[in-house]
């Protein structure tokens, strides 16, 4: 009998593997490391607790990053935590049965909200330039989400 903690680590390396094939599919908006890699973290919410999940949104990022060439440095480790932030807020949002809440409440968090400290950081004219990008990113990554989730919420089931 496998250890239920081995299990969850298993998924989360899974989930982190997805989110890196998600980081390469890159989204051409602006900054190289827009990509689809926080779609595997969304739905990893059906089996991952909430900051098992947002670890694997922070890694899938980090390893977009990477596949981007790291254009915005060590800042990319300010995001990862944004995105660790946002799918943990996502997955509480998702375990208290706010689905309509959960979907709004992510685009936000990682489209406009992630942005403003480099508002700050870098320019306003650099937050202006992303957050458009960002947002429809943001979209993106939740509407592929979607789609998945009634689909892995089966899977879920039999695999839990």
């Amino acid at each position: 009998m496998t250890n239920p903690s081995t299990n969850k680590i298993t998924l989360a390396a899974l989930f982190i593997s997805l989110s890196a094939i998600g980081g390469m599919i890159k989204i051409p908006l602006g900054i190289a490391s827009i990509a689809l890699d926080s779609l595997p973290a969304l739905v990893a919410v059906l089996f991952l607790s909430a900051p098992l999940a947002g670890t694997v949104a922070a890694f899938g990022h980090l390893l977009s990053a990477l596949f981007g060439g790291m254009p915005l440095g060590p800042f990319h480790i300010i995001i990862a935590l944004e995105m660790w932030a946002a799918v943990w807020l996502f997955a509480k949002l998702h375990n208290a049965n706010r689905t309509a809440l959960k979907w709004p409440v992510f685009i936000i968090c990682n489209g406009l909200l992630a942005a403003i400290p480099f508002y700050f950081l870098l320019s306003p004219a650099f937050f202006y330039a992303s957050v458009l990008g960002l947002l429809m990113a943001a979209t993106i990554n939740a509407v592929g989400a979607a789609i998945v989730l009634p689909f892995m919420n089966k899977v879920g089931e039999k695999v839990l």
